[in-house]
């Protein structure tokens, strides 16, 4: 199922490795470190099941694509230092990449397992995303870093992950193939909106980011055991994971806004 080379791209829409939006004004900066993103091939079907009104998969080459990415998270508010304790923690987030209802392509994200239960309640509250509250550890020796989670609430309980990866060779952001920038390229996030009446169903609020071009690696898993796909509701993934690294990078974030279709006027949400 994995493509090979170069392909056509479904849409003018192509993932840049620089960011297509400079944000003047970031409302959220955060700090992501030592990640690694795990990625398997699935059927567009499958992975449609678990989306919401308004998105559909976004596809290279006929096929969808689910990552698993670890990290280490550092957030705070603009002028503010951030606090050891509520603001840095390990996250895995499990995510699938779709398509807006205004025809942008983007993150959405299937579960995020946080280490920092203010950090979880929070996130769930300002973003309405599924963030999950779980034991979760980065720790890197070298060329090696370890990563562990396992679900604590709400479950479902045996959701977990153990990895382990040795750090390869650097790979300029420049040299990636079509589908290393199809899948790590990724400038905008959907989240679902608030709730409104008369309901019409729940409107879909995208945010868009800005960081310096990936600084990546070659990386190679030595050892694997995965839970955190199946308890999305998808299936097994299958064979040996697409693997990349980064030591990391500073992110800012935009203000959240509705969307729409292309000719809907959208509106800021704070």
């Amino acid at each position: 199922m994995q493509p090979q080379g170069a392909v056509a791209w479904e849409a003018a829409d192509e993932p840049t490795i620089e960011a297509p939006e400079p944000i003047e004004r970031p409302v959220m900066l955060q700090r992501w470190d030592d990640l690694t993103f795990l990625h398997w091939p699935y059927a567009p079907g499958t992975v449609a099941e678990l989306l919401p009104p308004g998105l559909r998969v976004d596809t290279i080459g006929g096929v969808a694509w689910v990552g698993v990415v670890p990290f280490r998270l550092s957030i705070r508010a603009p002028g503010t230092p951030a606090v050891p304790w509520a603001g840095r923690f390990a996250e895995v987030n499990v995510r699938t990449y779709v398509r807006g209802p205004d025809g942008r392509r983007g993150i959405w994200f299937l579960s995020l397992d946080a280490a920092r239960l203010g950090g979880v309640l929070l996130a769930r509250h300002t973003y309405r995303i599924p963030y999950v509250w779980a034991r979760t550890t980065v720790e890197r020796r070298g060329s090696q870093v370890r990563y562990r989670s396992r679900r604590r609430w709400p479950g479902p309980r045996g959701a977990s992950l153990a990895l382990r990866v040795r750090l390869g060779d650097r790979l300029d952001a420049r040299d990636l193939n079509d589908l290393e920038r199809f899948l790590i390229c990724r400038w905008r996030l959907y989240s679902p909106g608030p709730a409104t009446l008369p309901a019409r169903g729940v409107p879909l609020l995208a945010t868009q980011v800005e960081h310096p071009p990936w600084p990546l690696r070659r990386a190679a898993v030595e050892s694997l055991h995965e839970r955190l796909v199946a308890a999305t509701g998808l299936p097994w993934p299958i064979g040996p994971p697409l693997t990349h690294a980064s030591p990391g990078v500073a992110v800012r974030f935009g203000t959240k806004s509705q969307v729409h279709d292309p000719d809907a006027p959208s509106r800021g949400f704070a």
